[in-house]
């Protein structure tokens, strides 16, 4: 890890050297200006799974809902040299208002950035893509999916894979540093602090037959202070370690802390809660198709190093082709994923003994016990669900995150076109559900969640998006549930 660490330290110095890959001279920068109108039900009242997940937060578990969205995004060129857009700023915001069951109001995003070629410095909210996997048709990364509201933080990173100086551009790295904040009305903690870093390699060209990658994100949950004692803090204070030695011991990852309020638990653990996943994929393009596989390793307690965990974790495969034959009825992208963490190495945990550092309990902390979640919304995988959606709830997991973490999962995920004007997607899933190694579910109850969405432009003031979905919620792990979306859509441009 502290290699890692020593690479990602290096990164912006590679980043701003000459480089012997010519850049282009316009540096492009993605926008997003609509307004949307979404209205979704229900047969009972809830939100069927894919409807709601992996939808930055902004669907509600329950329903019904009328929905009103908008979003504005703008860049502006400041370099000095009008011929090149080296250095450009941008502000953006994205809001939802949501009505009928619910009332709320959410910002997504809301951002401002300062950007020099393909880095870029923000502050605020913005959707983020985190991992080597399929963030389209796919079911989620598994620490950073976007199913939660993205956190606010500070950000310095790069916008895509950028290559490194004197290698002809047959090796590139994409990379960034952030610390932000979360919510205060968590239930256990507050003035809780957010760590995020990741740093990603890849072999190969951009049009290369064969890329190779790999590379590591690590998140922590660290600081702030306990609304009620648990037995982890000193019964004066109930302070979580906080200051700039232990800010440098929770983004290193080092055992123990600094300070006198430091407790037998900080003194034998990593200051707050730490997870991710290292990522290793393969892509192979040619002129009709590209494959890409992909596998996330998972990392929490310590077992994936002492090789004890390494059932668990995200594999996948994407199939996607680039060109279209007016067909009537085509399919132009396949995810085929396998999510598995029910190892979690091994039931016991054994402080010091490698062959006995199980017992990870994904997504839960003793310490950090509202756990890897925002808004109450799993932050990562939502097949890792918090355990107030489910039917199933445990009184030893009052204050915890989540009662199942011990899931087996399968997905597949299609997207193409209907009489070459329609788009359509499709996302269906099935798991197997054993709870956790504390409370284990009785009969690992199976759950199915599919939806089918379809969506298309109309020559209506200027193009108008029409779109609809049907979902299905069948099994034991959430209520049985029936539901659709119905949206209407405007996009436009400031150019």
């Amino acid at each position: 890890m502290r290699f890692f660490l020593f690479i990602l330290s290096m990164v912006p110095f590679l980043g701003f050297s000459q480089s012997e890959t010519k850049e282009p001279v316009i540096y492009t920068d993605s926008t997003t200006n609509y307004v949307e109108f979404v209205g979704m039900g229900s047969t009972n009242g809830y939100t069927p799974f894919w409807i709601q997940s992996n939808q930055y937060g902004i669907v509600p578990v329950t329903g019904p809902n009328l929905s009103a969205r908008a979003g504005l995004e703008h860049y502006w060129t400041i370099s000095k040299n009008k011929t090149r857009n080296e250095w450009r700023v941008g502000v953006g915001a994205e809001a939802v208002g949501n009505f009928v069951q619910k009332n709320q109001f959410l910002l997504p995003q809301a951002h401002a950035t300062i950007r020099y070629k393909n880095w870029e410095l923000y502050v605020g909210r913005k959707k983020q893509a985190l991992g080597l996997a399929d963030s389209t048709i796919g079911s989620g990364s598994y620490a950073w999916s976007g199913n939660a509201l993205p956190i606010p933080k500070i950000y310095l990173g790069t916008t895509r894979f950028v290559p490194v100086p004197f290698t002809k551009g047959w090796l590139s790295f994409n990379a960034f540093y952030s610390d932000g904040l979360f919510e205060n009305s968590r239930p256990i903690t507050e003035n809780l602090k957010f760590h995020q870093k990741a740093f990603y390699l890849r072999i190969g060209k951009p049009h290369s037959l064969l890329k190779l990658y790999g590379g590591f994100n690590h998140q922590v949950q660290w600081g702030g202070r306990l609304k009620k004692n648990l037995g982890v803090t000193n019964d004066e204070s109930l302070n979580m370690p906080s200051g700039f030695k232990n800010y440098v011991n929770a983004v290193i990852g080092a055992i123990g802390g600094s300070g006198d309020d430091i407790t037998f638990f900080d003194s034998t653990s990593r200051i707050g809660n730490h997870l991710g996943s290292i990522d290793v994929a393969m892509e192979i393009e040619t002129y009709e198709t590209s494959i890409f596989l992909y596998r996330q390793f998972i990392y929490e307690d310590g077992s994936l190093f002492y090789l004890t965990g390494l059932k668990d974790g995200l594999t996948g495969i994407r199939v996607k082709r680039k060109n279209s034959y007016g067909s009537n009825f085509e399919i132009n992208a396949a995810v085929l994923e396998f999510l598995y963490t029910k190892d979690q190495g091994g039931d016991i945990f054994v402080l010091g003994d490698g062959k006995k550092r199980g017992h990870d309990n994904y997504f839960n902390n003793q310490q950090v016990r509202d756990g890897w979640g925002y808004y109450n919304r799993t932050i990562g995988t939502p097949f890792i669900p918090p355990t107030s959606q489910t039917r199933w709830k445990w009184p030893n997991y009052a204050d915890n995150f989540t009662s199942n973490n011990r899931v087996m999962m399968l997905h597949l995920g299609l997207q193409g076109t209907l009489f070459r004007k329609i788009e359509w997607q499709g996302k269906f899933s099935v798991s197997e559900n054993s709870g956790s190694y504390l409370e284990p579910f009785i009969g690992s109850p199976r759950q199915f969640s599919g939806m089918l969405m379809m969506q298309s432009k109309l020559d209506i003031l200027g193009g108008l998006t029409v779109k609809g979905a049907y979902a299905a919620d069948i099994g034991d792990l959430y209520r049985k549930t029936y539901g659709f979306m119905l949206g209407v859509r405007k996009d436009f441009s400031f150019y």
